[in-house]
This record gives structure tokens, sequence and C-alpha cells, in this order.
């Protein structure tokens, strides 16, 4: 993949004086050798980079908000030790990840547990580990996460997943936000407001914000500004039906990465302006308090 020149390598990567790739000062021929094929190689440095990249963007651009690790993009126990380390919060979307994160000390107070169709079982679990938040997409796991807490004697945080019908510009099989969706609560219909209400009146359920994910391998940065200003709008109309103030919106993931020499991927720079201008724009709009504003990078981290 040449583009105008010679081969552009990230973090540590670069060819030797024998013509090898290496990753972090390691010839990956010589790995091969010996630890034979196919062989996954991680660059540590590359992924701290990437990690703080996103971080540091909140605090340049003021917006209070939490940077949450997309597990299903890679996960293992050297992994979340990293993003643990890097101070990101973790998605996980089973009970194998979760259990994975756990058992690398992860902190469960920073774990969001995603997946549409969890078990009875796995949301079990995710009470008994104590994670932060469990995001819920159909009225089903609503009632069943309700009724486990309750014998557990505790209360769930919950975020509902939403449908925004913003279809960004990918590849049909991977868009997740549009109306025709399976994931999450859609805006036609009132679905979604009715959901909320009874969200709020289900007393082990402690209803928190509101999530949305529009697809994957994104690299237009309207397709995010766009579903951003379609969730405050829903915000705002919940908060007039219910009196439900927003705290926390979680805009998702779905950043692309680069595949091929024409892909032009979104910095987390860029990524996080138009979100912090989006938001701003849409709570003044709507005479809102600003949320705390959460995102979940995963290939644009490890990939």
């Amino acid at each position: 993949m040449r583009e105008d020149g010679p081969l552009r390598l990230p973090g540590t990567m670069r060819v030797n004086h024998l013509g090898h790739l290496e990753i972090g000062g390691c010839d990956t021929v010589e790995l091969a050798r010996q630890f034979g094929t196919p062989l996954y190689v991680l660059d540590e440095a590359l992924i701290r980079r990437q990690c703080r990249k996103y971080r540091e963007a909140f605090v340049r651009h003021g917006l209070r908000g939490e940077v949450i690790y997309a597990g299903k993009a890679l996960l293992n126990k050297a992994v979340c030790r990293i993003i643990a380390q890097e101070g990101l919060s973790l998605d996980v979307v089973s009970g194998g990840e979760l259990y994975t994160a756990i058992a690398a000390g992860f902190p469960p107070e920073r774990i969001y547990f995603h997946g549409n169709n969890k078990s009875e079982e796995e949301l079990r679990q995710g009470l008994d580990c104590g994670v932060h938040r469990f995001v819920v997409d159909s009225l089903y796991e609503l009632h069943l996460l309700n009724n486990l807490a309750a014998e557990a004697g505790k209360v769930a945080g919950v975020y509902l997943r939403i449908t925004p019908g913003v279809e960004a510009h990918t590849h049909t099989y991977i868009r997740t936000g549009q109306r025709d969706s399976k994931f999450g609560f859609d805006l036609v219909g009132s679905v979604a407001l009715e959901a909320t209400k009874q969200a709020l009146a289900l007393p082990h359920i402690n209803l928190v914000g509101f999530h949305c994910h529009i697809g994957s391998q994104i690299f237009d940065v309207e397709s995010f500004k766009v579903a951003t200003e379609v969730m405050l709008d829903f915000a705002a109309s919940v908060w007039r039906e219910t009196g439900f103030a927003l705290r926390e919106l979680d805009l998702g993931g779905g950043m692309g990465i680069r595949h091929v020499a024409s892909d032009r991927p979104l910095e987390p720079e860029q990524f996080v302006a138009a979100l912090a201008d989006a938001v701003r724009t849409g709570v003044r709009r709507h005479g809102l308090p600003e949320p705390k504003i959460l995102i979940e990078p995963g290939r644009s981290i490890v990939g």
C-alpha cells in the first residue's frame, strides 16, 4: 500500500535493514519462526497513544465525559490491563468477556455491559460483579433485569439503547442505527418513549441515560453529529413528557480505521471536536443541562 511515496507505518512499526517488519523493536519474521503463524502482534505503545489521544481530546474541548474501550474489537487479559492503566472504561458484550475483564483485575465500576439478548445467567453475573451500567435494548431484558436485581437486593444502573434512524455511510450489513435495526428501541411510534416510562417506573432500575450506535468503520463525522442531534431531541421530548433529565449520553463507537490506501480515518481530535459542538448546540436549543458524554472506540484503538 504505497501512497504518494514510501509506506507510512504507525507507532513503533518500521522496516529494518533486512527488509523485515519490526513492531516494538521485534522482528516479525523472527517472531513467526519462534511462535508459528498465524500470529497476532500488538504495538503496545500505539495502543496507549490512541487511548491518550481520546482522553486528551475530551480535556481540550472541556467535554465532561468518559472514553469506553469497545472490548469486542479485541479482548484478552493483557489488553484489559493496558486499557485499565490508561484510565479508560470497558464495554463487554457477553458473560465470557465479563469473565475475562474480571480475571484481568479490571475495576467492575468501570465496566459497561452491552449485548443484545443477554441471558439470565449473564445478567446475574453482571449484578454479582457490580458492573457500572447495563445497556438494555428490549423490554424483556428490562423487566428481567429488574426482577433479578430485586432478588439480589440491588438497583441496576441502566442505559436504554435507542435506534436514532441515522444511516452511517458504511456497508449495509454493519449499519446498526437505522429504523429497521434489530438492536434497541425505535423512535418511531413512541416505542422508545414507552420503554423510558417503563424503566422509570421499575423499582430496581435506575435509568441514567441513553445509548446509540450507528454503525462501524465510519469515516464521516457528520453521521455522528446528526445522531447526537437526534438523541438530544429525544432527550428533550422525554424531559417534557416525564420530567426525566438526561444525565449520561453514550454515543457509541464505529470510528473507522485504514484498510486500504484510499481510507481517511478520523483522528480522535476531529471526532471529539464534532461531538462537543453538536452536544453544546443541542443542549442550548432545548435548554437541557449538558449530560456526561461517553464514546466507545474499539478498532481505532487496537486496529
